[in-house]
């Protein structure tokens, strides 16, 4: 790629060179005194005892800096009802979470998605992997916090601003989280031995909690350790009404008289309409209740070693840890209105297999509709079924009404860890010396993922809608009782249809980095100092998925489990959720008797052969930096600020998988001698790719489509500017402001996605696929910021922001510039077709940030914050993840011996969606509902609020009781797509109490 600077690039780059040349002619002049006065100093470590002390710590870090940031410390954690550092991270004003069950997990600043915010560990990136097969499949660069107890947190910085020795990757924030220091620490020997219980009430279970903690340190204050153990184990449970299904659109659907041909104008007799009048309004095509169980079994530890042999030198070392364990098992009962109008037989998404009463295909009808008009988020006027009763015509024999599902998820797991090597050379009295070596790894996992599908017969399904917040009505017509998984002698009821696949998921991310940094002490007029460095950072993310092989096809007269083995769902299922009359009842058969069933059906092979090559992703990054930044201060210290340029490179190598024609090579058989392909030597002859291999079954090696990869290796250079003022406008009145370039790259399954789906109409044919052209997103931002600090442990300050984004991923794009041959599967002749993929874009975010925080008296305080983000993106549609508004209100008591805190979190509506869509997601595309082209409905997260709540009673010096409590509000947590009129989804996970002892030492 050819470099080409911006102009605010260049001129903040000569900007810097003309400085730097004007400190170094300075510098010579100076006397020869002035080189031995008093270096600025870093800010020290202070003790801090209680949320007041903790708060001011907090607020002087907060003042003292020349970028726009805000703090949390250590005792902010522990005096706060938070699990995880992500929880604690959105008390931050301007920092959203997404939420997985009852805890927080994803974080996002200003109003960007969480993709676009940079998570560091002492300054170097950190992998994780993820506990949900979707996510570990999307390959996205969001960092899952789950698996960061709060507890291992010394203090975490978040960069509103960037500057530029801040590590490359963060375009809409940074934070980075550092661990404590052991020669930090205020005593020689001392640890902290905490064990309680957390209550889980809507699983209604209990789970121990352990944390453990250790450090020493010789007299000399030259050598010591920090350990640090836990284990905390909690369950969880969801329970969710849905729109969740099988078939064509299965969450919404329009009405179409063309194809839902039981829709007539004698079908609605009575009603007052139509049925012209009912083309177009929008449906639900399903209705389903989830009941989704798991645990969150987190382990892990920490250790830190610091050296200082002499008194110029400093040597470190951390380590750190965490596995959490997250199985889990998920059944649904799904009502298939889209398939039932359309006449559709097929019970697990199948087009072409029909309804059948007396010989006869039947559809369907719409009696008692009402109808309601909506305005969706993009402004057009559409019309809505709120209620309606969806039947087939009387006398028809039960047909499929819809579905029932278990599937249990064993072995899902996330792993996290990084260890890094620091050190700290005091090279001379002006000049210090920094190196950094880390290396991470993380693993996202799912051993097996199985489960059985049942159908459900019945003669229909009657639905009111009842709003965003509460469960709709539902009731099945003719259907049995939805807790038996038997069929009816009159044919209604349940019939098992299908089993799944065998699959098992494993993502590893993984990292190796050198950063080399220098801080030269000039004391020469405005100079203050000079920071320069280099990073290197080898980054490689690989996605698998097996399927394991069976030792038949499925027979549902012989695979058919006995009835009496399943089980019911609970008797409080859905309590929380609101809505009275909906079937809450359902059956599923329990994990162990699941894992039997498929152990039975499992067909070992091998390794190679259970490869689902068209799912892999396959890359490597190479991240490289040099970076200069002027440290300014004025006299006496009235403003200050930096000033510096950071000039980074991306190579980007993936190994994208492509399908070889039909009738071109052979697959080979498993654990016979491989032949490889001479048309396509690098045809991979080895995997399955999902293929059948039944015992007794010849062999059929033209079977399915084989894969070879290609690979495509692209090199970005950026050049990222950035300057930070912070001025005394008057006493305790402290103004900033801010202006950067910064880079976000993109997604991983964006440059490796698989070539899949290819499809011919009038002429042009279309397949879907990477873009290795790519490039980095880039963003330029302003930032202005005022702060009043008017008395202690007190702040009135308001942000301003404006961040200008190019490179914004666009999907579904078709590319002009790119074309492969593939085989037209439907012809099995050899066409060319444009790729599918992924385009780029500019978007807008532009808001405002408040926080007011003050101690009351008499031990009494609060802190506030709210923030409000305005996204705008070219193509006119919302940015994932993205809410315009969010608040936090705390409020605190506290004395010598006790305290309390109430934090209130606000978050508003958001583009709920995974982090990283495939290049060919319809998210972005378009959508025709009577005659009237508009963007395809996102789903959308409704706005939630919550209550958390912490007491702390301190018996002695040594021992304290603690008490909290999560979700205390139980918020059911809302989805929609156009308007809230379209309901998505409604889930509740409950509230969790937390007791523990802790004890000092």
């Amino acid at each position: 790629m050819k470099f080409q600077p911006t102009p605010v690039s260049l001129g903040l780059a000569g900007l810097l060179l003309t400085m730097q040349g004007a400190a170094l002619a300075q510098q010579a002049a100076a006397p020869a005194e002035a080189a031995s006065a008093p270096k600025t100093q870093a800010l020290e470590a202070v003790v801090v005892r209680g949320i007041r002390a903790s708060n001011e710590r907090s607020l002087l870090m907060k003042r003292d800096a020349s970028a726009n940031v805000d703090v949390i410390t250590a005792l902010d954690v522990g005096k706060m009802p938070d699990k995880n550092l992500a929880d604690s991270l959105q008390r931050v004003v301007g920092v959203a979470v997404r939420k997985d069950y009852d805890e927080a997990e994803k974080v996002a600043m200003r109003g960007a998605n969480p993709d676009m915010s940079l998570i560091l560990f002492n300054g170097h990136t950190v992998s994780g992997g993820d506990w949900y097969l979707a996510d570990q499949s999307s390959s996205s660069r969001s960092t899952s916090l789950s698996l960061m107890p709060s507890s291992v947190l010394n203090a975490a910085t978040v960069y509103k601003t960037s500057q530029a020795n801040i590590v490359d990757g963060g375009l809409a924030g940074t934070i980075n989280v550092t661990t404590r220091k052991p020669l930090d620490e205020p005593q020689r020997l001392g640890g902290l031995i905490s064990a309680g219980t957390v209550y889980a009430d809507l699983p209604g279970k209990s789970s121990p909690q352990l944390n453990a903690s250790l450090n020493w340190k010789n007299e000399a204050n030259t050598l010591g350790l920090i350990t640090q153990l836990f284990a905390e184990k909690r369950y969880v449970r969801r329970d969710s009404v849905s729109r969740l299904g099988y078939g064509a659109n299965s969450g919404w659907d329009v009405i179409n008289t063309a194809t839902m041909l039981g829709v007539t104008d004698a079908s609605l007799a009575g009603s007052g309409y139509k049925a012209a009048d009912l083309n177009g309004v929008r449906l639900p095509g399903s209705l389903a209740s989830e009941f989704v169980e798991g645990v969150r079994d987190r382990k892990g530890g920490m250790l830190a070693l610091q050296w200082r042999p002499t008194d110029t030198l400093d040597l470190g070392a951390t380590g750190f840890y965490s596995k959490m364990n997250a199985a889990n098992f998920g059944r649904a009962t799904m009502g298939a209105i889209n398939s039932m109008l359309r006449g559709l037989g097929g019970t697990t998404g199948e087009t072409n297999v029909f309804t059948n009463s007396n010989g006869q295909r039947v559809y369907a009808q719409i009696k008692n509709p009402v109808i309601v008009e909506e305005t969706t988020l993009y402004g057009d006027k559409l019309k809505v079924l709120k209620s309606a009763d969806i039947v087939f015509p009387d006398g028809t024999t039960p047909q499929y009404v819809g579905n029932s599902e278990g599937f249990y998820r064993s072995g899902a797991a996330a792993s996290s860890g990084f260890l890094d090597f620091d050190a700290k050379w005091q090279a001379s009295k002006d000049l210090v010396l920094k190196g950094l070596f880390s290396t991470t790894r993380g693993v996202g996992t799912t051993e097996m993922d199985r489960g059985l599908t049942y159908a459900r017969y019945g003669t229909g399904i009657s639905y009111a809608l009842n709003g965003v917040h509460e469960a709709p009505d539902l009731k099945y017509i003719g259907a049995g009782t939805g807790a038996t998984p038997a069929l009816n002698p009159d044919g209604s009821g349940y019939k098992l249809v299908s089993r799944s696949l065998a699959n098992k998921y494993k993502t590893v991310d993984r990292e190796k980095s050198l950063a080399l940094e220098g801080e030269y002490t000039q004391d020469s007029g405005i100079f203050s100092s000079l920071d320069f460095g280099l990073r290197y950072a080898d980054h490689h993310r690989d996605f698998r998925r097996t399927i394991k092989a069976m030792h038949a096809a499925f027979n549902p007269l012989t695979d058919t489990p006995d009835p009496s083995l399943a089980v019911s769902y609970p008797g409080d299922f859905g309590a929380a959720l609101g809505g009275g009359n909906w079937e809450r009842t359902g059956f599923y058969f329990p994990r162990d008797f699941l894992v039997g069933y498929f152990d039975k059906a499992i067909k070992e092979t091998t390794p190679e052969f259970e490869r689902y090559v068209a799912s892999e992703i396959e890359l490597r990054e190479q991240q490289s930096a040099v970076f200069m930044m002027q440290n300014l201060e004025g006299d006496k210290g009235w403003w200050s600020g930096n000033i510096g340029w950071r000039l980074v490179r991306t190579q980007v190598d993936a190994m994208a998988p492509n399908p070889v024609p039909a009738g071109k090579c052979q697959r080979i058989e498993p654990g016979k001698p491989v032949v490889p392909c001479a048309a396509y030597p690098g045809a991979i002859v080895t995997a399955g790719d999902a293929v059948p291999y039944f015992d007794n079954t010849p062999w059929n090696p033209a079977a399915g489509t084989l894969y070879y990869k290609t690979r495509t290796s692209r090199r970005f250079d950026n050049l990222l500017p950035s300057l930070n003022l912070r001025v005394e406008l008057a006493k305790d009145l402290v103004g900033r402001f801010g202006a950067s370039e910064t880079l976000g790259r993109q997604n991983y399954n964006l440059y490796g996605a698989a070539y899949g789906t290819p499809s011919c109409s009038t002429g042009v044919c279309l397949v879907s696929g990477p873009n290795p052209n790519l490039e980095p997103m880039t963003s330029r931002n302003v930032d202005v910021s005022v702060s009043w600090f008017f008395a202690k442990r007190a702040l009135l300050g308001v942000s301003l922001f404006d961040s200008m984004i190019d490179g914004y991923a666009k999907t579904g794009t078709v590319r002009q510039d790119a074309t492969i041959d593939l085989t037209d599967p439907n012809t099995g002749v050899t066409r060319t077709y444009f790729i599918t993929t992924t385009g780029q874009q500019k978007a807008r975010i532009r808001g405002i940030e408040a926080s007011y925080e003050q101690p009351i008296g008499a031990g009494f305080g609060f802190q506030s914050n709210v923030s409000v983000a305005d996204t705008k993106v070219a193509d006119g549609r919302p940015m994932p993840g993205v809410s315009k508004y969010s608040a936090n209100l705390g409020g605190y008591f506290e004395n010598d011996s006790f305290s309390v805190r109430l934090v209130y979190n606000y978050r508003g509506k958001y583009v709920s969606s995974t982090t990283a869509p495939s290049p060919t997601t319809n998210s972005q595309g378009n959508t025709v509902i009577n005659g009237v082209t508009m963007p395809a409905a996102p789903t959308m997260a409704a706005p939630v609020s919550n209550l958390d709540l912490s007491i702390n009673y301190d018996i002695n010096s040594q021992l304290q009781l603690a008490f909290s409590a999560t979700n205390l509000t139980n918020p059911a947590r809302a989805q929609y797509r156009y308007s809230e009129l379209e309901q998505q989804k409604l889930d509740a996970s409950g509230r969790q109490y937390y007791l523990e002892a802790r004890y000092k030492f």
